[in-house]
């Protein structure tokens, strides 16, 4: 039999205690029900009474919790969900590195840092390869981790500009239906760029950067026959790529530049019968020496806990469909 532990945790003030304990005390229900022991909110302060290894993981939890809001990070379902879900994995040493490491602060204030294992892994290998591959589900955070390592590159001075492209593909649309000159073709295309960089160096310095050239956002197209230096550049939506377009953007890298390539291989938007150069770069490339491949996954989906639920939901229908494929086949 276990023994029973009691254990405190003191909250700075009330404003804290609702921010960890969350609107009419869901955060702490979520606490309760995932571990077999008593939590009861005191005010100024949270107890728990229970088994001796059931408290630990609960208190520690919370403590974790307190720090990355002590860090000046609000407090979501997520941080609570995945906190709880290391903890119970036995990776609660992994919590306190995780929430600590600040990539940059935005220009309102808000402290960038990996919320998840797979984006943690993610920042390493793009600090560490003049190449990588992110690819994953929407809402893991690829595109919006690769501009605020860009940005922050560019505050240190390891590059001189940044650049920014995409392929100009989407379901149903194409360049010569849309209205207006060249530029208002593509902005549809890039706002998720626009959006990310407008967010982390506010409108201002924004504007500054693209006027005077050091932020480029361009269609692929127009990296043909460049060679780019001392650049951070970001292509986004890689999955949309042709394997003569994936060939021919990796191989405008030039001294002193770093790449960083995101995509989700369950939306390529290409006509019937044009294989993905990310999914063939992926598979050449994996490997290869300077060059960073890391595969998210729906548990490193940050954005509302629907979507989590959405995208394993579709993993779950697309591996049945790959099953009866395969059965049918054989």
């Amino acid at each position: 039999m276990q023994q029973a532990l009691e254990r405190k945790v003191d909250f700075a003030d009330h404003k804290e205690a609702y921010a960890l304990l969350g609107e009419r005390d869901e955060f702490l229900q979520a606490l309760a029900g995932s571990f077999a022991c008593q939590i009861v909110s005191r005010g100024d302060h949270v107890e728990f009474l229970g088994e001796a290894a059931d408290v630990q993981k609960a208190a520690k939890v919370l403590e974790e919790l307190q720090f990355l809001y002590r860090q000046g990070t609000n407090i979501t379902m997520h941080e609570v969900r995945y906190s709880i879900g290391l903890v119970k994995g036995g990776k609660a040493e992994a919590l306190h590195s995780l929430f600590g490491d600040t990539v940059l602060v935005t220009s309102k204030g808000r402290h960038v840092r990996p919320k998840t294992l797979g984006q943690r892994i993610y920042l390493e290998a793009i600090r560490k390869n003049s190449i990588t591959f992110g690819i994953g589900p929407a809402g893991t955070g690829k595109t919006y981790l690769a501009v605020v390592m860009a940005v922050a590159a560019l505050r240190n001075k390891d590059v001189d500009k940044i650049i920014l492209t995409r392929p100009a593909v989407e379901a149903g649309e194409r360049l010569g239906f849309l209205p207006g000159d060249l530029q208002d073709k593509v902005d549809p295309y890039l706002r998720p760029l626009y959006d990310a960089l407008q967010d982390i160096l506010g409108m201002d310095l924004y504007q500054k950067f693209m006027s005077r050239g050091i932020i480029e956002i361009a269609p692929l197209a127009y990296m043909r026959g460049r060679t780019l230096e001392d650049a951070f550049i970001i292509l986004d939506e890689a999955q949309n790529t042709t394997e003569k377009q994936m060939k021919m953007f990796l191989t405008r890298l030039g001294f002193g530049s770093r790449m960083v390539i995101t995509g989700d291989l369950s939306q390529v938007d290409l006509p019937r019968g044009v294989t993905s150069g990310l999914r063939q770069a992926s598979e050449i490339l994996d490997g290869v020496a300077g060059i960073g491949m890391v595969r998210l996954q729906s548990m490193d989906v940050i954005r509302h806990e629907v979507v989590t639920r959405i995208v394993e939901a579709y993993e779950r229908y697309e591996n049945l469909e790959r099953k009866q494929e395969d059965l049918w086949k054989s």
